[in-house]
């Protein structure tokens, strides 16, 4: 499974969005209507799901799930 695929899936559990609707385009607020508290329940979900800690200066960066998804594969997680 891609970094970008199990990504789609924490993102569709966390925000209650269908998998199919979550591209690498979607912008976490304005497509996927998280708000700055499921933001940091997801961001936790991500954190443990790939054994990982996202400092506070990259989490500010996020703006689609295709920054994550660079973020991740930079940070070299499977």
């Amino acid at each position: 499974m891609s970094v970008f695929d199990k990504l789609r899936k924490i993102i569709s559990n966390n925000l209650g969005v269908p998998e199919e609707e979550i591209i690498p385009d979607s912008h976490l607020q304005d497509d996927l209507n998280s708000d700055p508290l499921s933001t940091s329940d997801l961001i936790i979900s991500i954190e443990d799901n790939f054994k990982i800690k996202i400092p506070q200066e990259e989490i500010s960066k996020f703006n689609t799930v295709e920054d994550i998804t660079n973020y991740l594969i930079d940070s070299h997680v499977e």
